[in-house]
């Protein structure tokens, strides 16, 4: 099994999270692009120290949309968007090759990512992206959804995703951050999450109910309050219910 946290999420002076501390738990790492979250400090930054860690380094590519971090919905027009992705790939992999390693797949973020669970166009924008900049570039994504279906029909690999810190809905689609029971921050209850994920391939949504969640790789928000507590946790339960972690790209 993967496990992702959403890094490089800073911007100037002002720091998000404890990218090097997640670094030393987690096996894949979505960097920030610079639209969402991010700038060229940053990115050099978060990927030389994954570099120097052996962690995966993924493209979360968003919306440009620095003042609200990416989570407010855009009506892009299918050309703009393919573009706009294909800048944040190119940006990040030049600085991943200055340090002998390269962009190993792709993630959206925020509105964008759940935007593509969902819209066509959206959706098509970022297998487009893909397409052009490299075909063997992986998808991480919510399983099911209009994405990935557009993604496999292009012949990408898609790699389903699910979350150890965010509740789910009987849908199986994540619960808005507005609703009660939207954030995990119980670093134990984080933890069982997360093992359920990878042993069982379900979770309990905020109703009771068991949902099927096939996925091979479990994602941490890096700016969620207690990260690294929760990260630590995560990595430790897995580790003693039999998992092995390992980049999936």
């Amino acid at each position: 099994m993967d496990l992702n946290a959403d890094l490089g999420e800073g911007f100037g002076i002002w720091r998000l999270g404890d990218d090097e501390a997640l670094l030393d738990v987690i096996t894949s790492a979505n960097v920030a692009c610079g639209f969402h979250a991010g700038d060229p400090s940053t990115m050099r930054r978060v990927c030389a120290a994954a570099a120097d860690r052996g962690v995966a380094v993924g493209a979360q590519v968003g919306y440009r949309d620095l003042a609200g971090f990416g989570r407010r919905h855009i009506a892009y027009d299918f050309t703009e968007l393919r573009d706009e992705v294909t800048y944040q790939l190119a940006a990040l992999d030049g600085f991943c090759r200055l340090y002998r390693t390269r962009v190993r797949y792709l993630k959206p973020h925020g509105a964008l990512y759940h935007a593509a669970a969902t819209d066509e166009t959206q959706a098509a924008a970022l297998v487009a992206a893909v397409n052009d900049v490299d075909h063997e570039l992986p998808l991480l994504c919510s399983p099911g959804s209009v994405l990935a279906q557009l993604a496999v029909g292009a012949g990408l690999r898609v790699v389903a995703e699910g979350f150890a810190d965010r509740g789910y809905l009987p849908t199986g689609a994540l619960t808005p951050r507005t609703h009660p029971g939207a954030l995990l921050t119980d670093p134990d209850a984080v933890a069982a999450q997360a093992v359920r994920l990878a042993t069982e391939r379900t979770v309990v949504a905020v109703d009771g109910t068991v949902v099927a969640c096939p996925v091979e790789s479990i994602c941490l928000h890096g700016d969620t309050p207690g990260a690294v507590a929760a990260a630590t946790a995560v990595r430790a339960a897995l580790t003693a219910a039999g998992v092995t972690l390992t980049p999936f790209a």
